[in-house]
């Protein structure tokens, strides 16, 4: 029997799978309405991507010894009977460790060499150079040789002190965090600096991926751990050990790395484990529940959160009654609050974005296709009363009719060389915010920060220069705001007019919401604190760090750049694809009436067959617009609120006519979409 988080989060992969097969089906159907123009196109392929690459990572964070790596194993393994992930006394993990599947790799353990530190690339970089890592192939059938490989997670090397301080490893300050050295001098360090499992475990498949990191001297050694993945997490996992409650070290993990806010704190977890340390038979099961109760207490105070949000597990006794299927030491483990807790609060935020994302773009295909099916609607309303209106009228009139409405077309024709411009005009002033939001920008803006921390000696003002750095970045993204908002006016004013000229229905698109992005730059520069105080003096004054600090940094706001870059462009498409739509539909406009007005001219009951064939194309586009609704609300009601209902319109058609030759407008049978 699956627990909630396992079912849960399968269900959460099927109604992905699902609404992706459903967004292929809408693709289809607007391809064959000729109802997908740029801006569609591209809202759909970005909304396919997202889904289909949809991944939730949980990060699970302690310091050395606090069960870990056994927790991993028993909410997640079990179903080997063994042990997969290195869980022992002592340092275990020692290296950064990611689960995860990806289809086009085999099942294996990829090891990254620790010297790679001394080198100035990235993790990210890193990533790329498939030579650079070490693999190792898993028998995923295998459950020994799986844990024997995994065992390499926790290899370690013996290096001179100047080694491990160039890695990171030694802070000369002193403290109970550097290694211990040995009676030959020497210390132990990890031997890899990240390592990657990919196995195809039927969570890992539908998109969970698991980081298990290491301790605080590991974690404070690699700032693109705490910049880049940790901060990227939706959920972290925060183990404590129930014997020693919270620490100096797991304190300084908390406040340091963790970055907990009123909103980040949503997002964490905290696990009081090895909660069968305190299990005593010289005291009553009630002490010892007291005992419990009174450490999750002291430690939600500690660390400044709500009581509720720390669950005590003995990550140890559930691993061994899930092996052994013993359903009493499984209740006692604990282990079924956490996965609830898992379930409920930080996979079910997950959710609840994703699913906010999804009904947001939704809402916004649905209003642009309705744009659309309005244009043509519009003209076919036009088209009826004009061709209305030749009721009874003799040849002469006809032909003065062709002659206005090729006048009209060679005043369109001559004016769209002015409506082209527009879009000319836009993209010109989008370019230098595109280019404001480019890597070369985001590099030049850490200049200064690159220069004060790579100079010598102690780094006493290099606070001030990073307070001004970030201080540049948040004015550059408030000031492209502003420029957005002009941009907008200028064009709602330029539609305003060209509906007023020649009868479109243009609308400028909302403006993306960059404030989020400079929210999240804040989020950065509260994360970074950490690295510039007066406590990492020592460790700034090695340059293999500054040079990993300064990576992991620009890095990371070139993320946040250049996705407020990509928003913007999705703007600009949304606006121009308008123009292109409206252009293209009002050109077909002219052609049919022209081919109407012909048709009339040559055969005497033409006008009331083609005023018949528009009445036709009228209740095919009513038809089709049903269509749309009835898809878009299903998938609405897949994940969340239903989009507005339709405008009443009375005798809609139950069943399209047959189609008339002459009538561009084609409705094909529904296709029948899961409910």
């Amino acid at each position: 029997m699956q627990n909630p988080f396992d079912q849960r989060f399968s269900q959460h992969g099927a109604w992905r799978r699902a609404f992706v097969r459903h967004l292929a089906q809408l693709t289809q159907w607007l391809r064959v309405h000729e109802l997908m123009d740029a801006s569609v196109e591209e809202r759909l392929r970005l909304l396919q991507e997202q889904l289909k690459g949809d991944k939730i990572l949980v990060a699970f964070v302690a310091e050395f010894s606090r069960g870990k790596s056994e927790l991993i194993n028993a909410l997640f393994f079990a179903d080997y009977g063994r042990r997969i992930m290195p869980a022992s006394a002592g340092r275990t993990t020692m290296c950064p460790t990611e689960i995860g599947y990806d289809r086009d790799l085999p099942a294996c353990l990829r090891l990254l060499p620790i010297r790679t530190r001394l080198q100035a690339p990235g993790l990210a970089e890193w990533r790329l150079n498939a030579q650079a890592w070490e693999r190792v192939d898993l028998q995923v059938d295998d459950a020994v040789q799986m844990a024997q490989a995994l065992e390499m997670v926790a290899q370690v090397r013996r290096v001179s002190i100047d080694e491990a301080r160039a890695l990171g490893f030694w802070d000369d300050a002193g403290g109970d965090d550097n290694p211990v050295r040995g009676s030959d001098g020497l210390v132990e360090v990890p031997m890899w600096r990240h390592a990657i499992i990919n196995i195809p475990h039927p969570l890992l498949k539908q998109g969970l991926v698991i980081l298990d990191t290491p301790g605080l001297n590991a974690v404070g050694a690699e700032p693109e751990l705490t910049i880049n993945l940790i901060p990227q997490a939706h959920a972290v996992v925060f183990i404590l050990g129930a014997d020693t409650g919270v620490t100096r070290s797991d304190l300084a993990i908390w406040r340091n790395h963790l970055g907990v806010t009123e909103d980040a704190s949503e997002t964490r977890l905290v696990v009081l484990n090895k909660i069968d340390t305190l299990w005593d038979a010289l005291r009553s099961p009630a002490q010892v529940q007291e005992q419990v109760e009174r450490q999750c207490s002291s430690s939600a105070h500690m660390l400044g959160m709500p009581a509720q949000r720390v669950v005590p597990v003995s990550a140890h006794k559930a691993l061994l009654a899930k092996i052994g299927r013993d359903d009493v030491l499984l209740r006692a483990s604990g282990i079924a609050q956490l996965e609830q807790a898992l379930t409920d609060s930080l996979l079910a935020r997950r959710q609840e974005i994703l699913h906010a994302m999804v009904a947001r773009d939704l809402a916004g295909l649905h209003e642009e296709v309705t744009r659309l099916i309005n244009v043509r609607r519009r003209d076919l309303d036009e088209q009826v009363l004009e061709l209305g209106s030749l009721k009874g009228k003799n040849s002469t009139v006809i032909g003065a009719m062709r002659r206005r409405i090729e006048q009209e077309q060679r005043e369109f024709d001559a004016s769209a060389a002015k409506i082209s411009a527009l879009r000319a005009v836009l993209l010109k002033m989008l370019h230098p915010l595109f280019r404001q939001l480019g890597p070369r920008h985001v590099k030049t803006r850490l200049l200064a920060l690159s220069t004060a921390l790579q100079g010598k000696g102690l780094k006493l003002g290099v606070r001030k220069v990073y307070d001004e750095t970030f201080d540049a970045l948040h004015a550059q993204l408030q000031a492209l705001q502003g420029s957005a908002q002009e941009i907008h006016d200028m064009l709602g004013g330029t539609f305003g007019q060209l509906n007023a000229e020649f009868g479109f229905s243009l609308q400028a698109p909302a403006l993306p919401p960059l404030a989020a992005h400079v929210d999240e730059l804040e989020g950065i520069r509260q994360r970074h604190l950490q690295y510039v105080g007066m406590g990492s003096a020592l460790r700034l004054a090695q340059p293999q760090f500054v040079q990993r600090l300064l990576r992991a940094l620009e890095l990371r706001l070139r993320t946040v750049f250049e996705a407020a870059a990509t928003d913007l462009q999705a703007w600009g498409k949304a606006a121009t694809a308008q123009l292109d739509v409206q252009m293209r539909e009002r050109k077909r406009n002219f052609a049919r009436r022209i081919e109407a007005v012909d048709r009339i001219q040559q055969a005497a009951g033409g006008l009331v067959e083609r005023l018949a064939q528009l009445e036709q194309a009228q209740a095919l586009l009513w038809k089709t617009q049903a269509q749309l609704q009835e898809m878009t609300v299903q998938l609405q009601l897949m994940q969340g609120p239903q989009l507005p209902p339709m405008p009443p319109r009375d005798k809609l058609p139950t069943q399209a006519p047959a189609r008339e030759p002459g009538v561009d407008f084609d409705v094909t049978v529904p296709m029948q979409l899961p409910a």
